[in-house]
């Protein structure tokens, strides 16, 4: 693990923990940090729409799935 010295707008942060509810400044960045990845991942994927050539029966495949 690293040891990172930034400023951060104190205000910007507030607001953040506000509407998270994560109390402290390492977890709210380590929390945007993911969500960071996440989104550039789920980036990644949506770029495979249209390239995928699916044959099945979309019927049968859903038969197993619980509901909730």
């Amino acid at each position: 693990m690293a040891r990172t010295n930034v400023v951060l707008d104190d205000n910007l942060v507030a607001q953040c923990q506000a509407v998270t509810g994560i109390p402290t400044r390492r977890s709210l960045i380590d929390h945007a940090l993911q969500e960071l990845l996440r989104h550039e991942r789920q980036k990644t994927v949506l770029e495979l729409k249209g390239q995928i050539d699916w044959h099945g029966d979309l019927s049968a495949w859903r038969k197993g799935r619980h509901t909730s």
